[in-house]
């Protein structure tokens, strides 16, 4: 393939995710990718920053790793000119003129090419706070069926925030659930009233007793260290002030509720796992079975089933799910769960950041 039409490839790769981002509330990201997909075709920066990428499968969000790198060098002061633009690092951006902050985007491209260029290599760490919506309330369905303390193992862990998940406070009409002084404040979880099984849920449990919180990553991050802080800030969009405020929260809580997150693959970490007996076995994870490789995914559906047929009365174990289902629905994500040996229950959808979310009645509990 030649030069232009690997170009052409990625430049509609971009141009995808300029869509993706401007469904997803980003204005200033979806008028910048526009703008980088035309620079990408003209051979300039952003073509130097994506080279050896066209190819690269849609999971991989290239597109994203290139603004995360972007945004990094905003935040660390090393691109005073964007700065100026992006919301989160004090700048104004000026939805009339979206594209205002190109030049110094293109700029930061061309001037830090070696940075954007690692940055390129990473793969995208938001570790999503309000993804935590959801998995609380599989985690309530769950404790609603078997009423134990729990030991919690998240799957693609990055920083370990959302195994902290049961300290955050939720709240969305006659639902509230969580420390009333809590960090972290996620409110208008549903986009109607919130299912009344999980109200009333709620109320029976105030609270839960986390006995263990265990995670894994390929590449975890530190979030008590200044460049594990940088990588989770950078990932979040610049003009989505509500994403940045509960990252913050959620870096502060981790500060005083500690979690192990352990340099594993999803299987190997699986494989450790052994169902306790007065406890509940949580296993959870939220948008990462896409970056995980078939072979390897087939075997952590393997280690599922073993705990599935482990699971006792006295030594329960649940399986708690919020990824993308179905062929083609690009911005649908299920949250499902799955107790012991029973049959798996959907219980919501949500975009992918996680709010707001919407029940599904047929399979409710």
């Amino acid at each position: 393939m030649g030069e232009s039409a690997l170009r052409e490839r990625a430049a509609v790769m971009v141009e995808r995710q300029a869509k993706a981002c401007a469904a997803l509330g980003s204005p200033l990201y979806a008028a910048l990718l526009g703008r980088v997909a035309q620079d990408v075709r003209d051979g300039g920066p952003c073509a130097e920053a994506l080279a050896g990428y066209e190819n690269a499968p849609e999971d991989d969000v290239v597109a994203l790793r290139l603004l995360g790198g972007v945004h990094a060098l905003a935040l660390a002061g090393r691109a005073p000119g964007l700065a100026a633009h992006y919301p989160s690092t004090g700048g104004t951006f000026d939805p009339e003129r979206p594209d205002a902050c190109w030049p110094a985007f293109r700029e930061a491209v061309a001037d830090e090419l070696e940075w954007v260029r690692d940055w390129m290599t990473r793969p995208p760490q938001t570790n999503e706070v309000g993804r935590a919506s959801l998995l609380i309330t599989g985690l309530l369905a769950a404790a609603r069926a078997v009423p134990l303390p729990v030991r919690l193992f998240e799957l693609g862990s990055s920083a370990g925030l959302n195994l902290r998940a049961d300290h955050f406070r939720y709240v969305s009409d006659d639902f509230s659930w969580g420390p009333a002084d809590s960090e972290v404040v996620l409110e208008d979880l549903w986009r109607e009233a919130p299912p009344r099984w999980l109200v009333k849920t709620a109320q029976d449990h105030p609270a839960l007793t986390v006995l263990e919180r265990r995670g894994c990553d390929p590449t975890p991050l530190d979030p008590l260290s200044p460049e594990g802080r940088l990588i989770l800030r950078a990932y979040v969009w610049p003009d989505q002030s509500h994403r940045a405020a509960r990252l913050d929260g959620a870096l502060r809580l981790a500060a005083r509720v500690p979690a192990e997150v352990g340099a594993l693959g999803a299987a190997d970490f699986l494989s450790g796992v052994r169902l306790e007996p007065g406890t509940l076995t949580v296993v959870w994870h939220s948008i990462m079975s896409q970056y995980v490789p078939a072979d390897e995914w087939a075997r952590v559906e393997g280690e599922l089933e073993r705990l599935a047929a482990d699971s006792t009365p006295d030594a329960g174990f649940a399986h708690i799910s919020f990824e993308p289902r179905g062929v083609g629905e690009q911005h649908r994500f299920s949250l499902t769960v799955r107790l012991a040996g029973a049959e798996e229950l959907t219980l919501a959808a949500a975009h992918p950041h996680g709010l707001p979310a919407y029940e599904i009645p047929p399979t409710a509990p």
